[in-house]
């Protein structure tokens, strides 16, 4: 019993014997590849920046697909290195435990790791000779009207191709990317043959003639439509107008018409006070005289109107209840009729 329990105890203290060397070397690559990587980090970044990498990919194009990144071009292969140092470092690292899935997945990571640098490669230069090719089409054909979209699709198809190389290389969708690839070249390969041999330059070209023709003849007949129906609009817009202010108008005419026949108020009795109106000829000396006058009644204070009279009447007269009005023979006629 003593004797199996000595030896459990010393295979227990065997083995940890042997599990020491094994995680103090864990550890030590561990920390000694997490400082590789960071000095590769700042090697790369050096190394790039010196080499004007940056200028290299924004003539390429590709800094608007990183304008919303805080990182540049630089940064992210720099990062790309460092990351890669540490996958070889992991690798190293369980590869002391003997084989194991952790380290077969890295292996396959880190074997990866060359086909995507190649790729990065491939897409920068694809991006960098798209660029070119887009600024000497432009160049050349900048007086045509269609200039400017021979130079974009000549840009968009070396960087599809650049694009389709770069899959191709790091392994992905290889079953759609290469058919692609090849029916793109051979549309290209086709078109040539037709522009060199020229066999359908002339029929085609007719009809694109005829095509441009109706266009033009179909653009004429909406920009027409689409005045009358301009005019229209106005014409409806200034018919709604008048009506709505003949509208308005209206009323105010009734208005007018009803302060026209508005009724006289009606004189009060013989008790309320009359007013004294001299003659326009004669004046204050023909009442005097004793010449013919006429009363008539005055109207109520609320009635009364302000005198329009050469003379004003005094405070007296206008207390007064009895105040007559002369009015000469002839114009009492005048008033009677």
């Amino acid at each position: 019993m003593r004797d199996n329990f000595g030896d459990a105890v010393g295979d227990a203290f065997r083995s940890v014997m042997l599990f020491l060397p094994k995680a103090v070397a864990f550890v030590a690559i561990l920390v000694a590849g997490w400082l590789i990587a960071k000095a590769v980090l700042k090697l790369v970044d050096k190394v790039l920046e010196r080499v004007h990498f940056d200028r290299a990919v924004e003539r390429g194009g590709i800094k608007t697909a990183l304008a919303r990144s805080k990182y540049d071009a630089s940064d992210i292969v720099a990062k790309l290195a460092y990351y890669a140092v540490l996958l070889v470092t992991l690798q190293l690292a369980f590869g002391i435990w003997g084989p194991n899935p952790i380290s077969d997945l890295i292996a396959g990571v880190v074997a990866w790791l060359p086909r995507a640098f190649v790729a990065i490669v491939i897409v920068v230069v694809a991006a960098a000779i798209a660029r070119a090719v887009k600024d000497i089409i432009s160049s050349a054909l900048g007086g045509l009207s269609y200039g400017r979209v021979l130079a974009n699709l000549a840009s968009v198809f070396i960087l599809g191709l650049g694009v389709i190389a770069a899959l191709n290389q790091i392994g992905v969708a290889t079953a759609v990317t290469t058919p692609v690839l090849i029916a793109v070249l051979a549309t290209v390969g086709g078109i040539l043959v037709v522009g060199v041999g020229g066999g359908l330059v002339r029929p085609m070209q007719s009809r694109w003639e005829s095509w441009l023709t109706r266009a033009e003849e179909e653009s004429r007949t909406i920009a027409t439509h689409a005045r009358a129906y301009q005019a229209g609009r106005r014409d409806v817009a200034a018919r709604l107008a008048a009506d709505r202010e003949a509208e308005l108008t209206r009323p105010a005419a009734g208005d007018a018409e009803a302060d026209r026949t508005q009724p006289v108020p009606a004189y009060a009795g013989s008790a309320e006070p009359t007013q004294v109106v001299p003659t326009h000829t004669g004046g204050d000396a023909a009442a005097a005289a004793g010449e013919t006058t006429q009363v008539i009644p005055a109207l109520a204070d609320s009635e009364r109107t302000p005198p329009t009279t050469p003379r004003q009447t005094t405070a007296e007269q206008a207390a007064d209840s009895e105040a007559t009005m002369v009015i000469p023979p002839a114009d009492a006629d005048k008033f009677r009729r």
